[in-house]
């Protein structure tokens, strides 16, 4: 035995999620997007106008930017809380946190889908509570 350690795929495209994850919470918008295959798609569920749906890494990089404008911080805070990783696939239960600027505070909880390919994010799929994010983002 040398010592060393076989890190298996599974855990790899983990901590790239993880990693991915500490990096959204920071709001750089071009950063965030760093960590996306240029065919990415990110698909949130719901019928939330400008948020649901699919969209592609560049219409994702608007919407990302114009939500975080709405932050006093200029992000939204993701906190993994529980991980299921298989194959090409990472599962992840998170909870988000900001603060907005109209003074309404954004305390969501996601289920998250996340397909990795050759150590980038190919596609995300978003489950949340779409009443929520309505009334916080969308609510006059």
């Amino acid at each position: 035995m040398t010592g060393t350690t076989t890190r298996t795929v599974e855990q790899e495209n983990k901590e790239l999620v993880a990693e991915f994850m500490e990096v959204f919470s920071g709001g750089e918008v071009d950063r965030i997007l760093s960590y996306l295959d240029d065919s990415a798609t990110w698909w949130v569920a719901g019928t939330l106008e400008g948020i649901s749906g699919t969209k592609d890494k560049t219409e994702f990089g608007q919407m990302l930017g114009d939500l975080s404008a709405l932050t006093v911080t200029g992000a939204i805070t993701l906190t993994p809380q529980a991980w299921t990783a298989e194959g090409d696939r990472v599962a992840v239960e998170t909870d988000s946190y900001a603060e907005l600027r109209n003074g309404r505070v954004y305390d969501n909880h996601y289920h998250f889908v996340f397909e990795v390919r050759a150590g980038k994010i190919h596609r995300i799929k978003e489950y949340l509570d779409t009443e929520h994010t309505r009334a916080v983002f969308l609510a006059p």
